[in-house]
């Protein structure tokens, strides 16, 4: 028998996963629904889940056992990425899914919690390890965890060691910077910060995983990634959808606190980062945080020049009318509440020096789309201006959703005698190539959690950061009401004064 090499890297699927028991709160939420139980079912039909393990919904409505399960199971069939379901194996997985009633509010239902989940470490051979995922509104991260610490669910790390409990916090982690450093406080008063899990789901997305891989392990990506060679990048996350039945939440929220402050920020300081001195969890985030301390904060003259606040308007989205914001169900009819942000940014160090960032995230465009496109210098046009021809630049496309995978525009000759230039793409789908679907990013972060892994998630000084950024502009929004809302129509790409940002300085958005 061949012996594995003695530095090599054991891959993913050999991490030891140790038996636990995943508790959610929220359970009879659309997260659970739609994301959480199709990712367990999903990382059990690949044997990505402890062989004793255990998951247990709690919320406060009457329910069973078996008709938690059975609303799961249909949950499931909708909602995998694998279909069918497999009779077999759910009948396995529904075994140790379980309920329990109780309000977040009532320390009972922690004790008698408690005292369930002893029960299960008894049966299943679960060793007390417990995940604990909040699937709640932010408001309730402080309650739920001092009643679990008063239940002795959650254990103190540097006392308990044959054992542990680690907890899952959906974001946004805080709605400003007092606010999340006011709620990093209260956990602290019950957690440690290793203990605290900040979901990003974009950090599970297999392109963004990649970007480390796709920039450090090629030399040719590399030593072209500063502001010698690019003139700028672009991020967009583009959602053909509205708010839906989340208008209340969106009322409170908006586009910068629910997209840009905490997906946007994360993608921006992976593609700006330095590389990390290794692949520890430690040393990215070190590498991340650098970039966020780096990005130059909004001046007076940024706030009305260089961010560009929107919100939507009725129109039509695939050939359908749709109606605008102030429509929607749960929304004020006078509300200024964002659902378009666009703003340029500057990172103020010597990779990239001079470089722009542009960033835009919207409802109701034209498309679902999240890209970050690199878009090179041009080069020289002397060569070809006898041709009449203009080169245009090179642009990396990375496609975050949907489409999974990455693009590079070139410029060709057409073949034939009269040599025009013509751009080209060379793309990688993971699909195509691959010949599988990636797996969810809830996978991944579950399962990472479970591991102890916490390299996917958001350090608290990450979150510091980009609220520290983004605050100043939340109060200039708050002092300086816009008076052209709505000012985009569904089906479009946004209000005109983002394009005009770009032409100001002689660019236009990419075309996606």
């Amino acid at each position: 028998m061949t012996q594995p090499h003695p530095f090599s890297e054991p891959s993913s699927s050999s991490r030891f996963i140790e038996p636990c028991i995943l508790v959610i709160f929220g359970a009879t939420g659309d997260l659970t629904a739609k994301k959480l139980l199709p990712a367990l079912y999903n990382l059990a039909r690949e044997g990505q889940l402890p062989s004793q393990f255990a998951c247990v919904g709690f919320a406060r409505r009457d329910k069973t056992h078996e008709q938690f399960r059975e609303e799961m199971k249909q949950a499931i069939t909708t909602f995998s990425r694998v279909k069918p379901l497999d009779e077999a194996l759910w009948t396995h997985f529904q075994e140790n899914l379980y309920y329990h009633k109780a309000e977040f509010h009532e320390e009972e239902g922690y004790r008698s919690l408690q005292t369930f989940l002893s029960g299960l470490d008894a049966k299943l051979g679960t060793k007390g390890n417990r995940v604990f995922y909040l699937s709640t509104q932010p408001s309730f991260f402080p309650l739920v965890c001092e009643n679990m610490h008063k239940a002795s669910l959650v254990y103190d790390t540097e006392k308990v060691q044959d054992k542990w409990s680690r907890i899952i916090i959906e974001k946004p982690f805080g709605h400003d910077l007092t606010s999340a450093q006011s709620l990093q406080k209260e956990l602290l008063r019950f957690l440690h910060e290793k203990q605290i899990y900040r979901i990003d789901h974009y950090l599970g997305k297999e392109t963004v995983q990649n970007l480390l891989v796709f920039r450090f392990a090629n030399s040719l990506f590399e030593s072209v990634w500063n502001h010698r060679y690019i003139d700028q990048v672009q991020m967009t996350v583009a959602e053909d959808i509205g708010i839906g039945t989340r208008g209340a939440f969106w009322e409170e929220a908006g586009m910068l606190r629910d997209i840009v402050q905490n997906h946007m920020m994360q993608l921006l300081s992976l593609v700006a980062m330095e590389p990390p001195v290794n692949l520890s969890a430690n040393a990215i985030h070190d590498e991340k945080v650098k970039v966020l301390e780096a990005i130059r904060p909004f001046t007076s003259s940024d706030l009305e020049t260089a961010v560009v606040k929107g919100q939507y308007g009725k129109g039509f989205v695939g050939g359908q009318p749709v109606v605008g914001y102030r429509e929607e169900k749960n929304v004020s009819p006078t509300s200024l509440v964002e659902t378009y942000v666009a703003m340029r940014l500057f990172i103020d160090n010597w990779r990239w020096s001079g470089v722009p960032f542009y960033l835009r995230s919207g409802k109701r465009l034209p498309k679902k789309a999240t890209e970050i496109a690199v878009i090179f210098k041009e080069p020289p046009g002397v060569l070809f201006q006898q041709l009449n021809q203009r080169n245009e630049p090179n642009v990396l496309s990375i496609r975050i959703q949907p489409d999974e995978g990455m693009g590079l525009k070139i410029n060709c000759k057409v073949p034939g005698p009269s040599s025009p230039i013509q751009p080209v793409k060379m793309n990688f789908r993971y699909g195509s190539y691959f010949g599988m679907s990636p797996p969810e990013a809830y996978e991944r972060l579950i399962q990472d959690c479970i591991l102890g892994d916490n390299t996917l998630f958001a350090r608290d000084d990450e979150v510091f950061n980009s609220w520290k950024l983004l605050t100043p502009l939340i109060n200039y929004w708050q002092s300086v009401k816009p008076q052209d809302f709505p000012n985009y129509a569904s089906g479009t790409w946004g209000p005109k004064a983002a394009d005009e940002m770009l032409a100001f300085d002689n660019r236009k958005w990419r075309l996606i």
